[in-house]
């Protein structure tokens, strides 16, 4: 008795699933996003400077403040305290709101004076501040 093999190459359910339409699809939007990707990140507007020095504002000098190794502050060169430092930077500050300072310590300089002059500063809300190093 011979066993007939039957083949169902013509008709019947599908053994593999077809991808190529999906990989197309998938390469399509990739390249739509390469495309506009580029675009979407370049809209930043920047006000780029001149190359020429402002002619209505003189150049001020920042303030100073100095705290040397034995914990002194000093203010433009003129020792101080804590409370008279506070009190002629709030009066420097109304003068000019966007008042510039520079603090410099020492070596050796005890960080907790370091640490109270940045609070006096960050309490008068002077955001403009530079730290000096040797």
């Amino acid at each position: 008795m011979s066993l007939k093999k039957t083949t169902r190459r013509g008709h019947g359910t599908m053994n593999e699933l077809n991808i190529t339409p999906l990989l197309d699809l998938v390469f399509v939007l990739l390249v739509i996003f390469i495309i506009t990707t580029p675009q979407l990140m370049n809209n930043l507007e920047i006000n780029l400077p001149s190359g020429q020095p402002p002619k209505d504002k003189p150049k001020v000098e920042p303030t100073r403040i100095e705290v040397d190794d034995k914990g002194q502050i000093s203010l433009n060169h003129q020792p101080v305290t804590g409370p008279e430092l506070k009190t002629k930077l709030a009066a420097l500050k109304t003068a000019d709101p966007e008042l510039g300072v520079v603090v410099k310590g020492g070596d050796d300089t005890d960080y907790q004076v370091m640490v109270s002059v940045l609070d006096t500063l960050r309490q008068l809300e002077i955001t403009k501040m530079g730290m000096a190093t040797e």
